[in-house]
């Protein structure tokens, strides 16, 4: 693709990644076939190739218009496009740079800045949003219906976290904004798994928001902020030769293996940043590399896991929970069109609702054509998205693997009575 960008951005570091980017694509069309708003609306300019034209349009100097901003809006960020192009054109990264241009030329609407300033006040902020979830749960048998659907029902934590033994091996763990909140059963089953097989997982209370809620709603330099202090955060923990960051919300995971790429330019971090990126490693990929037979699990379930798209798209990740879970005895469902989004996207659902709605219907009704007894995810966004009409509940693919851990000990101490 010819490209001739304005003098505005044509020479800063942006714009010749942006340039670089156009360029790559062919027009080829292939991005129409998996992108799930141009399967839902049929409108080219809600597909990755319209949207692209958009973008380009506008970093040539055509002025952005309200119409130029829904239509990207109105994109997921799921990225299948990028798991589909055979040009390997880095659609998100032209999107992260281009939004803030048409939002500076748009603007919001009230409604819209206000929206948006609340949620980034409160859901990057464990300390904040915690409470207010737990005030939100409290009070959600007498809510409306539609406000009730909005709060999780407040999770079972299992207490089961005595014993803990001091091993030589030790990983971080990325506890995240929201998840402890709405889900704190995720990440503590996760420790509960890794010290069975000799890894203890150390929490850092500095840490917090990966800086993804902020970066996907233009807040660039705020996400920045929050990669910044937890590299601050973690790299003492680094020095000291922790192996790993682990990290159980694909979503978030996408995010830190970024972190390099998104502070190259800043002289005091980027060499730290490329590190904490190569440490990060999602769940699915710790338990892959460790001899799980020792745990000595055998699952009997079927099981439907709906791969989030930063796991399968972001994280090119796909099929590896499903092969492990296979490996533990599992009988994992075909869920059809696993590689369309639910829905979910961060913040979308909230932003474009009906968007979502139809799309997590979509993927609901896969999950139960699957057959499967229990439906699994990975990432927190999915599964609260997903729990929010589903009779079937939906968790993290780790309770499912803590589960059958705790019954078959206890099947143990019993016969040993």
């Amino acid at each position: 693709m010819q490209t001739n960008l304005v003098e505005f951005i044509k020479l800063n570091p942006q714009g010749r990644e942006a340039d670089a980017i156009l360029r790559k694509c062919v027009h080829c069309g292939f991005c129409l076939a998996t992108c799930p708003t141009y399967d839902t609306l049929g409108d080219e300019l809600d597909s990755p190739r319209g949207r692209i034209y958009l973008m380009k349009q506008v970093l040539e100097g055509t002025p952005a218009t309200e119409l130029t901003q829904k239509h990207l809006d109105q994109c997921l960020s799921c990225r299948a496009c990028e798991t589909t192009c055979p040009s390997n054109v880095e659609y998100q990264q032209l999107l992260e740079i281009t939004r803030p241009v048409v939002d500076q030329q748009v603007g919001r609407s009230f409604k819209q800045r206000i929206l948006r300033a609340t949620i980034l006040s409160i859901l990057p902020y464990r300390s904040r949003f915690t409470p207010l979830i737990r005030v939100a749960q409290m009070v959600r048998p007498v809510l409306p219906q539609a406000l009730k659907a909005k709060v999780p029902v407040k999770s079972a934590l299992s207490k089961k976290n005595v014993g803990f033994k001091e091993h030589k091996r030790k990983m971080l763990l990325l506890e995240g904004c929201v998840q402890p909140g709405i889900a704190p059963n995720i990440n503590a089953a996760t420790m509960r798994v890794l010290d069975r097989l000799g890894i203890t997982l150390l929490r850092e209370a500095k840490e917090g928001c990966c800086g993804a809620i902020s970066t996907h709603l233009n807040q660039v330099e705020d996400g920045l902020d929050f990669m910044r202090r937890n590299i601050d955060a973690w790299w003492p923990y680094i020095e000291q030769g922790c192996e790993a960051i682990v990290i159980t919300a694909s979503g978030c995971g996408a995010m830190v293996k970024e972190y390099g790429e998104k502070l190259a330019q800043d002289p005091n971090y980027s060499e730290k940043a490329s590190h904490i990126s190569s440490l990060s490693r999602d769940l699915v990929e710790v338990l892959c590399a460790e001899p799980v037979e020792r745990l000595g699990i055998r699952g009997t379930d079927s099981i439907a896991f709906q791969c989030p798209c930063t796991l399968q798209h972001a994280q090119k990740l796909s099929g590896s929970v499903e092969a492990l879970l296979t490996r533990m005895g599992f009988d994992l469902k075909t869920v059809a069109n696993n590689h369309l989004c639910c829905g979910s996207a961060g913040t979308y659902s909230i932003f474009q609702p009906d968007l979502a709605n139809q799309l997590r219907s979509k993927k609901l009704q896969a999950l139960e054509e699957s057959g499967a007894a229990r439906f699994v995810s990975a990432n927190i966004g999915c599964i609260t998205h997903l729990s929010e009409i589903s009779e079937q509940p939906v968790q993290h693919w780790i309770e499912v693997v803590d589960e059958v851990l705790a019954n078959k000990n206890n099947s143990l101490s019993k016969a040993n009575k």
